[in-house]
């Protein structure tokens, strides 16, 4: 692919957190008293901000109670901290070779600041990206504000940048700007749900991604 951005997706595309994600918002909910969900309603969500995700799972919460929770999924999901084994193998060299060729990189993701900045540092992927956008300091996806914000950053075009996902608020977000988009199937979503989005490219193996790239 000609672009000269790759923007990618935190959770689920780059780093291995969709199974503790899911059971970071299950223990929290269910401890304080609300529904037990389907595993796949917990993981569904995932890529989306923080209230926008209770407000699916649990039409009409109130924000106080979305507070509590909150609270209760911060502190199981941050007992665990993110260290390159929990990045996808080889998606690290990825990273490095778009560089090298002179792409430049930087992520949007549903995380907060604060789990996106521990994640980063934590990951050893930090030093690989420009610029990062969370949920929690503009829109949550599919609405593409933060994709805008990194166009604006880099002076360029949506189509001169491309976005790379495992959900299907990462393809929505990238077709409301007119941005190609790449699938990934290793992280929420597959094929039959990323589809729809019009991707580029939906890739099963980061070497079908290699491919796509150009790497």
């Amino acid at each position: 692919m000609d672009v000269k951005v790759v923007i990618f997706d935190w959770d689920g595309t780059l780093v291995d957190s969709v199974d503790h994600i899911a059971d970071s918002l299950h223990q929290a909910a269910t401890e304080l008293g609300y529904p037990e969900l389907e595993r796949e309603a917990y993981r569904d969500i995932i890529g989306l901000g923080m209230i926008e995700a209770l407000e699916k799972l649990y039409p009409g919460i109130s924000r106080d109670e979305m507070n509590t929770i909150r609270e209760g999924y911060g502190r199981y999901f941050f007992s665990k901290v993110t260290t390159p084994q929990n990045v996808f193998a080889g998606m690290a060299d990825v990273l490095a070779d778009l560089r090298g060729g002179g792409r430049r990189c930087s992520v949007a993701t549903g995380k907060s600041r604060r789990g996106l900045e521990g994640a980063l540092v934590s990951s050893g992927l930090g030093s690989h990206f420009d610029i990062t956008r969370c949920a929690d300091e503009t829109r949550s996806k599919p609405d593409p504000a933060m994709l805008g914000e990194i166009i604006r950053f880099y002076g360029i075009e949506p189509s001169e940048a491309v976005m790379i996902g495992d959900t299907r608020y990462d393809l929505d977000m990238a077709q409301r700007i007119g941005m190609p988009s790449i699938g990934v199937e290793w992280g929420v979503h597959k094929r039959d749900v990323l589809g729809h989005y019009s991707p580029h490219a939906i890739v099963d193996s980061v070497k079908d991604l290699r491919d796509v790239l150009g790497l």
